[in-house]
């Protein structure tokens, strides 16, 4: 599947604003509204039928993915999943998994990142029943030649992704077969990587996603016409944003026609909180696993704990829409 974005295409929609710093709303941003109630009759339900969500903490196991897509853009992926053994401590690389189908969560990383960079995220993301694989993106990634043009050409990396992924479901001998829940998938991602994942449902809609996470993300260059069947959507943005202004992301989450919620964290910057520990990583965490129990597992007693783990500390606010 080859859905490669030319450059001329790239450049008229992100050189007349630039990927960094940019705005899409001339004003300044409003915070989200106090919680409304439940989505109306208008709105469409989420797809994922009820269930429960472990609830015990597992071991987490990680490992690597070689893979390349058109065989010029190479795509090395980190896979974090749960496994057998006693939970905490550091992940283990190539452990046996935990029995059991889990849920799978794509992460994009941002510019001149690498998905390590958010490891103490997604490790707990993966201790609390995820599958979580994050490709390292051939020109945004630290280390590459820093084309942000190429930030479009990334959902059609992210699928192609996700197609070899699942694939390792059904693959004799491999340590995952059996164990991916194929039919409850989520995107998530940071800066480029929140561009990348709100792409995944608008101009490169992937009809196999379930749910989004969207940390510090803009709609430039990928649009707001959200397409397809209802899939939730948390936004995480801080406040005091200094690269993509929070009115970027609000904008675009004032588009989303699905059950929705926007983490607003009053003195957040771009995104070092969720770089290292500390009581805001926390309060993301602890709010983004609660999202992802319920929007993947169908879990509703972790849809009524997310307005209490987003209160927790006077950290954030939250506009609940789900």
């Amino acid at each position: 599947m080859s859905r490669r974005v030319t450059p001329a295409l790239l450049a008229s929609a992100l050189l007349t604003a630039g990927l960094v710093g940019c705005s899409t709303d001339a004003g300044p941003a409003a915070r989200p509204a106090a919680p409304v109630g439940p989505p109306t009759a208008t709105t469409p339900a989420p797809q994922v039928p009820s269930g429960t969500a472990p609830q015990q903490s597992f071991a987490v196991g990680v490992r690597q993915l070689k893979l390349n897509r058109d065989g010029d853009r190479p795509l090395p992926v980190t896979v974090w999943y749960p496994a057998a053994g006693e939970a905490g401590g550091e992940p283990e690389r190539s452990v046996t998994a935990a029995p059991g189908k889990f849920p799978v969560v794509m992460f994009s990383h941002g510019l001149n990142g690498r998905p390590a960079d958010y490891a103490t995220l997604l490790t707990r993301w993966a201790a609390a029943g995820f599958v979580v694989a994050a490709p390292t993106f051939p020109h945004t990634s630290r280390g590459g030649d820093g084309n942000v043009l190429d930030v479009l050409n990334q959902p059609a990396d992210v699928s192609y992704a996700l197609t070899q992924v699942l694939a390792l479901d059904a693959k004799a001998g491999d340590p995952l077969r059996g164990r991916l829940a194929a039919d409850r998938v989520a995107a998530a991602g940071h800066s480029a990587g929140g561009v990348t994942t709100i792409g995944l449902f608008t101009a490169g809609r992937d009809e196999r996603l379930d749910a989004g996470v969207v940390f510090a993300g803009t709609a430039l260059g990928v649009g707001t016409a959200f397409a397809g069947a209802a899939a939730p959507q948390l936004f995480v943005h801080g406040e005091a944003d200094e690269v993509v202004e929070y009115a970027a992301g609000k904008a675009v989450y004032d588009k989303v026609p699905w059950p929705k919620a926007m983490l607003s964290l009053s003195k957040g910057d771009h995104g070092r909180a969720l770089l290292s520990d500390g009581a805001a990583l926390r309060v993301v965490s602890d709010t983004t696993v609660e999202f992802l129990r319920w929007s993947l597992y169908g879990d509703e007693a972790a849809k009524r704990r997310i307005p209490a783990d987003a209160a927790r500390g006077d950290l954030a606010t939250l506009d609940n829409r789900l």
